[in-house]
């Protein structure tokens, strides 16, 4: 049972924009926290952003403040990250993954499912 989906990762250009989808099966969508996550190589993986199961609450690490954005559709049941003014610094596997309490959202053991990954690589 596939209960969270990545897409959206590609190439794009220094300066550029690109947007993540992350599809989750209702259940998680309504009782889930999701957090959005990426792993570069050879680091440790790392919170990105994250939103409330309502939708109402957010977070993001400093280094993505004011260039990302996140967001869930509840109708569709989906999670975007909007990503603009990217940095080749960006690069990275992007993974969505559900947790149940919000004010753990940066505690990557607190996280229950993941997706597979989206690349993103932000080179010219």
């Amino acid at each position: 049972q596939v209960l969270l989906v990545e897409s959206g990762g590609g190439l794009v250009q220094p300066g550029g924009s690109l947007r993540l989808s992350c599809a989750a099966s209702g259940f998680i969508a309504d009782h889930y926290m999701i957090g959005w996550f990426r792993q570069a190589p050879g680091k440790e993986r790392e919170v990105v952003a994250c939103i409330s199961s309502s939708g109402g609450s957010t977070h993001y690490d400093d280094s993505v403040k004011g260039r990302f954005t996140i967001s869930k559709d509840n109708t569709k049941i989906t999670v975007y990250l909007q990503m603009s003014s990217l940095k080749p610094e960006d690069t990275a596997v992007y993974y969505c993954a559900a947790g149940l309490l919000f004010s753990r959202c940066v505690h990557i053991e607190d996280y229950d499912y993941w997706g597979q990954g989206t690349q993103v690589t932000v080179s010219s």
